[in-house]
Formats: C-alpha cells, structure tokens, sequence
C-alpha cells in the first residue's frame, strides 16, 4: 500500500531496542518500553504558513529520528506497525 501523510505530517517506522540489559540479563516484551527512536518512511507536502505559502518540511525520507515516547498516533498498514505524527513532534535528527 502507498502512502503520503498530508500537510507537515510525517510516517514512521519505530526502530527495535536492544532486548538486554548492559549486564547481559534478557528483557521480556512485557517489562520492555516502547522505542524511541524511528526512520522516516514518508513526509507531506509541508506545513501551510498564514500568509498561503507552503514551507517545505526539514525532515527527508530515511531520516533516523528521535521522538517522545506518547507521540504520534499509532497505525497499521499492510501488517506493519507506523506512527504518524507532526514535524514538530520529533525531537531531533540521529546522524
């Protein structure tokens, strides 16, 4: 399925965590918080400013992000798990 989200909205694919400790000890998906860190899948047009312009979004396509942990709005397509959320949800860009 394709998919663009609208306006200053992007799509994202959560990154999995490590399921161990540093000292080496297995945790279970129960006692495991959900990832915060994620790669960009799509992007809208951008954000429409008062004055009628549109401004481009800074984020690309791949990006590897870092957002809030109650951010976004959770959907499944094709089987697949995806957050959308704004642009100005997402914290910073991870180079």
């Amino acid at each position: 399925m394709k998919i663009r989200p609208l306006h200053d909205r992007v799509l994202i694919k959560r990154m999995e965590e490590e399921r161990t400790s540093p000292g080496g000890i297995v945790i279970p998906d129960t006692a495991a918080e959900k990832p915060i860190k994620g790669q960009v899948v799509a992007i809208g047009q951008g954000r429409v400013l008062d004055s009628g312009e549109l401004r481009p979004l800074t984020l690309k396509e791949g990006d590897k992000v870092l957002f809030g942990k109650y951010s976004g709005t959770e959907v499944k397509l094709d089987g697949e798990e995806y957050l959308v959320m704004k642009e100005d949800d997402v914290m910073a860009v991870l180079e």
